[in-house]
């Protein structure tokens, strides 16, 4: 063998590394998709059913328990304590919170409400009555007061979100942007955060992946409000 042949076969077995390497990642990332499709697909299905539920529901059994909501929040003692409360304005079927919002308004409680932007985050306003709502995306109402930005919910000491589902580790099933996980993100682990829900959507378990945020409660109508971790 020459002096020249040893780089040549050194070159030829290194040559078959990157290749190898290459097919590994491109596996991995295979069964990474495969993977994220399935937990679409498991959560695509439960979102279905949930929505396909409420929409089943009477208008009068869905005003009936936003009601119940209600009073079971206004007797809760770290909402009676908070002084600045994050919400939301209900929309479609969910569970009415406009009462909700009202009565803490009028009680002299600081709430904050999300405002939708083009990524999909959320930055947060004051509620100052009925009459500070406007129409806002996907038939969303919207806070007009001046705009506090994405970390103004680091301020709240309670913070109440939407849901289609929760089961008792605290997993949530949204609507799918992922507005809510990023602003549950943000708040601090002593902060309660409760989830509003109908009677049978707390359930065995919730399709979740790393980037879905837990609930530490779920206020039910009829179950009042639940523990979650």
């Amino acid at each position: 063998m020459t002096a020249g042949a040893e780089p040549d076969a050194a070159g030829a077995s290194g040559a078959g590394a990157p290749g190898e390497a290459a097919a590994g990642e491109a596996a991995a990332g295979e069964a990474a998709a495969g993977e994220r499709d399935e937990l679409a697909a498991k959560k695509a299905a439960l979102r279905s059913e949930i929505l396909a539920a409420r929409r089943a529901m009477s208008a009068e059994r869905r005003a009936a328990a936003g009601r119940d909501l209600r009073d079971a929040l206004l007797e809760l003692p770290e909402l009676q304590m908070a002084g600045t409360i994050g919400a939301y304005v209900s929309v479609g079927t969910e569970p009415d919170t406009n009462g909700l919002i009202f009565a803490l308004w009028k009680r002299g409680s600081y709430v904050l409400l999300p405002v939708l932007q083009p990524d999909g985050d959320l930055d947060w306003a004051s509620y100052e009555g009925p009459d500070s709502l406007a129409a806002g995306p996907r038939g969303l109402l919207e806070p007009t007061e001046p705009r506090r930005g994405v970390t103004a919910i680091t301020s709240a000491d309670l913070l109440i979100v939407p849901a289609l589902a929760v089961d008792r580790a605290g997993r949530r099933l949204g609507r799918g942007g992922g507005s809510y996980d990023r602003a549950l993100a943000r708040i601090g682990p002593a902060i309660l955060t409760v989830a509003l829900l109908y009677q049978g959507e707390v359930v065995s378990q919730v399709p979740a992946g790393p980037h879905d945020q837990s609930v530490r409660a779920v206020a039910v109508p009829g179950e009042g409000i639940s523990r979650l971790r």
